[in-house]
């Protein structure tokens, strides 16, 4: 099966010295490149030395070692060569809209580059799983492939199991109408077409993957944490300019900071 795209989209994976988004680091990542009207993708895999040590926990999942990567090079000296494999694609993966991907845009701003997701489909393969049929990646493998997944936590071999359990659900899901919770029927919203796939599964109330800010019900920006949670972002940046400035030099993704520094020159705020 061909994806109906309307642009390049990347499918990628990360392994990490822990699930701390702000303060881990990657030390391995691959990510497989499927092109409009190119019959074959492009993969580009690599270990990162991440310059901070490996937690015990992950080193059980990924078998990863400080040995492993203690050779390779730093995510700066490879941020250009992944940001220009990358281009504008659009991002797909697994869980990749809350991990992967916020781990990556810490990456690139550490590196000084922005990756920008504003203008990109986003398609977290985990949640058309979990709406439904609500299991893991290797269940899922084993779902929809009808195979048992081997090297499982190997960033390569879970990516193509990725790329291979989307194409199972386009198959499964092609024909088959979703009800929520409310009763709300969607009329076949798994079908080859990753705008709607992005529609479907992503909560488009939320601004910032880390969930720190959303749209209300009339399309203004709140802030969803802290004393001023629900209340208008302009309205406390007008009152208390001193709240910008602490989320800016607070361990607050680099997502949230671009937010809040647009929002500021939309409005011609005075911080």
């Amino acid at each position: 099966m061909d994806f109906k795209i309307k642009k390049d989209l990347v499918f990628f994976d990360v392994e990490t010295t822990g699930l701390n988004v702000l303060k881990d680091r990657i030390i391995q990542i691959a990510l497989i490149k499927y092109k409009k009207n190119t019959p074959e993708p492009e993969e580009l895999q690599m270990l990162i030395n991440p310059g901070i040590p490996i937690s015990e926990e992950s080193m059980k999942i990924h078998k990863i070692t400080p040995a492993d990567v203690a050779n390779k090079p730093t995510f700066i000296q490879v941020a250009k060569q992944l940001y220009n494999f990358i281009g504008d694609a659009d991002m797909a993966g697994y869980n990749s809209n809350r991990f992967d991907l916020p781990m990556l845009m810490e990456e690139f701003h550490r590196a000084g580059l922005d990756f920008n997701i504003d203008n990109r489909l986003l398609i977290d393969v985990q949640r058309i799983f979990y709406k439904m049929e609500p299991r893991t990646l290797k269940a899922a493998y084993r779902f929809y492939c009808d195979e048992d997944l081997s090297n499982a936590h190997d960033a390569l071999a879970d990516v193509r199991a990725t790329v291979d359990v989307l194409k199972g659900q386009l198959k499964k899901y092609e024909n088959q109408d979703f009800e929520d919770e409310n009763g709300l029927i969607v009329e076949k919203p798994i079908r080859n077409d990753m705008e709607q796939i992005h529609q479907f599964t992503n909560d488009l109330t939320q601004i910032d993957v880390t969930q720190r800010l959303k749209y209300n019900d009339k399309g203004e920006m709140v802030f969803n944490f802290g004393k001023y949670i629900n209340q208008k972002v302009v309205d406390v940046i007008k009152m208390e300019k001193q709240y910008y400035h602490w989320i800016l030099e607070k361990d607050f993704s680099v997502q949230v900071k671009n937010a809040l520094r647009k929002l500021v020159k939309e409005h011609d705020l005075k911080v």
